[in-house]
């Protein structure tokens, strides 16, 4: 059975690591070689016992479990928006599904589409799509969404586009969330005069559990006056964590406890434990009024499988997200072989449930929530510490809680630094104190406010009271550490050293792991050599943000789009550098435009110490001033040398924002030049020609995203670059890169990337004639392909 179990999970493992789908009819091939495989194993079984039977069961359950992975991605391909009806308008028809996100901006939601119509004809329905329904001004008047809720029928025009989303070394993979969740299209609904209206239709979709969620989250708003201990209380009940404040996944996270404050194994289980406990006291109260009722169906049983069947209905109202699938699962295997009087071995229970769930869905073997609570509860099992009787009482709870946080902390420092880049500190001391407040003080008022909301209010006041403290700790300057991303094989040293230090083995054996886990504190990603740097273009969509790097710093160029936690700063730059394991030495905003200076201050609040240069005044904005990035300027890195271009400190009056763009020329010994441009136009393409005639680049950054009004033909006859990049968002409204850009690069044989057919773009100054394409090099058959740029 473990070879069976193992070789299904592999199977999985290897299909999803395909670039591109092979047809329907080679997974069904496929399919049927390993239900003849598995036949072949259990019939010579039957005579033999040699060995060989093991591998050829694990070989015939891989082939089984990636033959129905790959028919189910095919189906879903199938349904996935046509390319030709891409970024047009369709008149949809439909309900509302799932739970609506409200935001800032408006309403988030998913949409079941029934019937579509583009230009008046009748086209085969997207199915399940994730549409967006904003805020907007139309002629003065403020044009608000309603309030959705999950059933309701609607006739609405949405312009449509395949999921997508930005392809970066770190950071979350949202091609993949959309395809896990079976989001075949995404979009935003179109509003204002010149459409038509959105019309509510007649009738209601059957959407129970749904409409459950979204009357219960209502009831906590109106019950709870404090949004922040409402949105940490609905996340709890209904599983909805997209209303938790942002700030507090911030605070969640330094202090690892982001675990707790969504639908985790630890509720589940509580959930399970609690209702069994009820259903045995209400058992033995009813076989008071029939006697030989415990005698047919004994207390134990009842209540045992009474609570599974109870946390499974708990799991789906919360979202049925992977760790409630894992302990639903788990529980229900549990019960099962209990029931049975069988006992299996940890190992094969746990792969067992790993089945399970990815039978459900494939695709969550590539998150690394899956992973984390697997891994948990393994290193647990294999601990001997759960399960393990323990003395009564209150110190003995406390000691047993200790050994189990202190366990978990350790196993999963180096999969949690792989999977996140950064580590909480102070995690040990605020899941202690946190696990036992959420576990028996918050989650049941949550959970019983739904009887009696009063109790939510008692329960929102401890929520404040819990966040107050984590807002304490978080603020430490040590609560948290950052590390480079780890290569592979040291990641799964790293991880075996740590099950070492916590399993029950001599302290001989333990030293092992101490030994094995030491890279993780002591490796470092290469960095170039002196005299040498490397460039970075992250996919941030319709912005620019550019990371150049030397042997010991680290400048950044531009922040990306965007304000807060939603920013490019946040999502990318930041992630990237943390995996980088860069400390940050300059940061640049090239000038006042949101697409390229929207996260100056959350780069500068994570890193303090950076030397600040603009081209206009950042106080307002960064809370500091600046440098002014004069032409002339010139510094030393490590053997590089940078040198401000643009603008003229003389000639600034009545220049636009975009003019004003500070552009920097960085040259490494060997002479190799990268020209980084902002937003400049042809007029200051021509004025930089004139002031340095000799200038040249083998790496030019396009301006303005590739706009028809900069990198002109006269500027790229001079520079004779290589290469060019272009920084440009997935379809963006602007129509960049400009054709008539395209064409110049075409009729002078350059070669050129966009980040949406690239994604981060990565050049180094020791390799002038490659340039990587995140997107191209890890690519996978759920990612929106798009026509790559000429290289």
């Amino acid at each position: 059975m473990s070879a069976v179990l193992l070789g299904a999970v592999l199977g999985v493992a290897l299909q999803l690591q395909q670039p591109a789908l092979w047809s329907p009819l080679a997974y069904q091939a496929l399919l049927l070689s390993g239900i003849v495989g598995g036949f072949l194993a259990w019939w010579r079984g039957r005579e033999s016992g040699q060995s060989w039977r093991c591998w050829l069961a694990a070989l015939a359950a891989a082939m089984l479990m990636a033959g129905v992975t790959g028919l189910r991605a095919n189906e879903r391909l199938r349904l996935v928006l046509p390319p030709a009806l891409e970024g047009q308008e369709l008149l949809l028809q439909g309900y509302v599904s799932g739970l609506p996100r409200v935001g800032a901006r408006g309403v988030q939601f998913e949409f079941e589409v029934e019937s579509a119509r583009w230009n008046g004809l009748l086209v085969d329905p997207p199915g399940r799509i994730q549409l967006g329904w904003w805020r907007s001004e139309d002629d003065g008047q403020v044009l608000n969404p309603p309030d959705l809720l999950p059933g309701q029928r609607w006739e609405l025009l949405a312009r449509l586009q395949r999921p997508y989303g930005l392809a970066n070394p770190q950071g979350l993979d949202l091609e993949l969330w959309f395809w896990e969740q079976g989001l075949l299209a995404s979009g935003s609904v179109r509003t204002g005069k010149k459409q038509p209206p959105p019309r509510r239709l007649p009738g209601q979709a059957s959407e129970p559990v749904a409409q459950a969620r979204a009357a219960v989250r209502a009831a906590i708003g109106q019950a709870v006056a404090q949004p922040r201990a409402a949105g940490v209380l609905a996340a709890l009940v209904v599983g909805d964590q997209a209303a938790i404040d942002a700030t507090d996944w911030e605070v969640f996270r330094l202090t690892g406890i982001a675990h707790l404050v969504s639908i985790s194994g630890l509720h589940v289980t509580m959930f399970a434990w609690l209702a069994a406990a009820l259903l045995a006291r209400c058992w033995r109260l009813l076989a008071w009024a029939w006697p030989g009722l415990l005698l047919r169906w004994p207390a134990q049983p009842v209540a045992a499988v009474g609570g599974v069947l109870l946390a499974f209905a708990y799991a789906v109202f919360a979202g049925w997200g992977v760790p409630a699938q894992r302990t639903v699962l788990m529980l229900a295997l549990l019960t099962t072989l209990r029931l049975a009087g069988l006992r299996w071995p940890w190992p094969v229970l746990l792969l067992a449930a790993m089945v399970a769930v990815l039978l459900l869905d494939p695709w969550a073997l590539l998150q690394p929530g899956f992973w984390l609570s697997f891994v948990a509860v393994g290193v647990l099992l294999a601990s001997s510490w759960l399960g393990q009787e323990e003395a009564s009482g209150l110190r003995a709870w406390w000691l047993g809680l200790l050994r189990t946080q202190l366990i978990v902390s350790v196993a999963l420092a180096p999969l949690t630094l792989l999977s996140f880049g950064q580590l909480s500190i102070v995690g040990l001391l605020a899941n202690l104190l946190a696990v036992p407040w959420v576990s028996v003080v918050v989650t049941p008022l949550a959970m019983l406010g739904v009887i009696w909301s009063t109790l939510w209010r008692l329960g929102a006041w401890c929520v404040e009271l819990m966040t107050g403290g984590l807002e304490l700790l978080a603020r430490l300057s040590w609560a948290a550490i950052e590390r480079p991303e780890l290569p592979a094989s040291l990641a799964l040293l790293t991880l075996l050293g740590a099950v070492l230090l916590v399993l029950r083995q001599p302290w001989v054996t333990r030293c092992w792991g101490l030994l094995l886990v030491w890279p993780l504190m002591a490796w470092a990603p290469a960095r170039p050599a002196p005299g040498e740097f490397e460039l970075l273009a992250p996919d941030v969509g319709q912005g620019g943000a550019i990371v150049v790097r030397t042997a010991r710093h680290t400048l950044v160029h531009d922040t990306g789009p965007g304000q807060g936690a939603s920013s490019a700063a946040q999502r990318v730059l930041l992630p990237l550098l943390r995996v980088g394991g860069d400390r940050l030495d300059l940061l640049v905003a090239s000038h006042d435009d949101l697409d390229h200076a929207g996260g100056l201050s959350e780069l500068l609040r994570q890193h303090p110490r950076a030397e600040l240069w603009a081209s206009y005044d950042t106080r307002r904005a960064a809370g500091r001033a600046a440098r002014f990035c004069a032409a002339g300027q010139r510094w030393s890195w490590d053997g590089v040398a940078f040198e401000w271009l643009n603008p003229r400190a003389d000639a600034v009056a009545g220049l636009s924002d975009n003019e004003l763009s500070c552009v920097l020329l960085v040259q490494g010994a060997k002479g190799r030049v990268a020209l980084l441009t902002g937003d400049i136009g042809l007029h200051q393409e021509a004025r930089l020609l004139e002031e340095k005639p000799e200038l040249r680049a083998d790496l030019l950054i396009a301006g303005h995203h590739g706009s028809a009004s900069s990198t002109g033909a006269a500027w790229l006859d001079a520079l004779r670059p290589s290469w060019v990049l272009i920084q440009s968002g997935h379809l963006n409204r602007f129509g960049h890169p400009a054709p008539e850009l395209l064409k110049r690069l075409s009729e002078r044989d350059i070669r050129w990337h966009a980040s949406p057919q690239c994604g981060a773009a990565s050049w180094q100054s020791a390799n002038p004639d490659h340039v990587e394409c995140w997107r191209q090099r890890h690519r996978h058959y759920w990612q929106t392909q798009a026509v790559a740029g000429r290289s």
